[in-house]
């Protein structure tokens, strides 16, 4: 059907139709609302203040990992290393946090300094970021075996507090993932120097001419990146009371997943951090209603491996309508 053939109420009358592009934008919201609308169909109890605390009890830590996955995706580089090095996090902390905290602090500190010597490591000798971040989460997971070798360690009581308070009305899940998505957008999508970071992975060439350090700006991507990494191993083992070195295997694909599904591509610097924080929490919601409606967690990857490809086939056909 041409353009001509359809009504003009569909011609005039409907942004999308006009521009495919804020369709495309839209498609996390979309996707979150589907989600949201097929919990509340099947069981509306799990639409309460309650239900939703439950359901999204994960979304933060989750959040912070797609969030560090963003910013190495924003330089056309990819982490395969996420959960090893969430889980080393984990173990870290677990031992030292409560009895030597300023330890902690120091040998967390030296994990993000790694994460940018990494970073600086693919940049000054042109290396594959999937090849060397794989080999480093065998790195990742070997020092936390060897740190824990089976669960143990202890969890602040402060920290346990602040990752379970019942804030009123509205859980704190949403609104952690919401000033997560607001500070992190402001920070690369609105300043100055945001657009000089995602310049690097649209045009590295032309940052490089106008005299800024591509090696720098990936060091940074990369520091930024072990930092909510590390956020995110904190708020995990807050929730979990229970450190473990495998406690985040899974985090690596939902990271990745979580960007994809937030609107972010793996080439040119295209990212959006509020649409990662959406495909996270969106991502969150698909497993943790599952365990909600008291069904089998082996179900979970397939149930969110689901919604991904739909809407990456949703994306395909908007980008097969803007090149129209």
């Amino acid at each position: 059907m041409t353009d001509a053939a359809l009504p003009s109420s569909a011609r005039n009358g409907s942004a999308f139709y006009r521009d495919p592009r804020l369709l495309r934008r839209a498609l996390p919201a979309v996707s979150l609302a589907a989600v949201l609308i097929a919990i509340f169909l099947i069981n509306d109890r799990a639409m309460s203040y309650r239900g939703l605390d439950l359901m999204l009890k994960y979304a933060v830590p989750i959040a912070f990992a797609t969030i560090a996955q963003m910013f190495i995706l924003t330089v056309n580089d990819l982490d395969l290393s996420t959960g090893a090095f969430v889980g080393l996090v984990a173990c870290i902390a677990g031992i030292w946090l409560v009895d030597q905290p300023v330890l902690c602090i120091l040998l967390l500190a030296a994990c993000v300094a790694a994460y940018a010597a990494i970073g600086a490591l693919i940049h000054v000798r042109r290396l594959p970021s999937i090849v060397v971040t794989l080999g480093m989460s065998f790195v990742w997971l070997g020092l936390a075996v060897i740190l824990m070798p089976t669960p143990a360690g202890t969890v602040p009581q402060w920290l346990k507090d602040m990752m379970n308070w019942k804030s009123p009305l509205v859980p704190f899940p949403i609104i952690a993932c919401a000033l997560l998505a607001l500070v992190v957008h402001v920070g690369l999508m609105e300043s100055s120097y945001g657009a000089i970071l995602r310049g690097a992975g649209g045009n590295a060439t032309a940052i490089d001419r106008a005299g800024w350090s591509l090696l720098k700006i990936r060091m940074l991507m990369y520091a930024l990146a072990g930092l909510f990494n590390v956020l995110a191993g904190l708020a995990l083992i807050g929730l979990t009371t229970s450190p473990d070195a495998h406690i985040a295997d899974r985090y690596t694909l939902l990271s990745i997943a979580g960007v994809i599904l937030g609107g972010g591509e793996f080439v040119g610097g295209r990212v959006s951090p509020i649409g990662a924080v959406i495909g996270a929490v969106t991502l969150t919601l698909t497993g943790s209603f599952l365990i909600f409606m008291r069904i089998s967690p082996d179900w979970q990857i397939g149930a969110q491996g689901a919604v991904l490809i739909v809407v990456l086939a949703l994306r395909a056909l908007i980008k097969l309508r803007e090149a129209k």
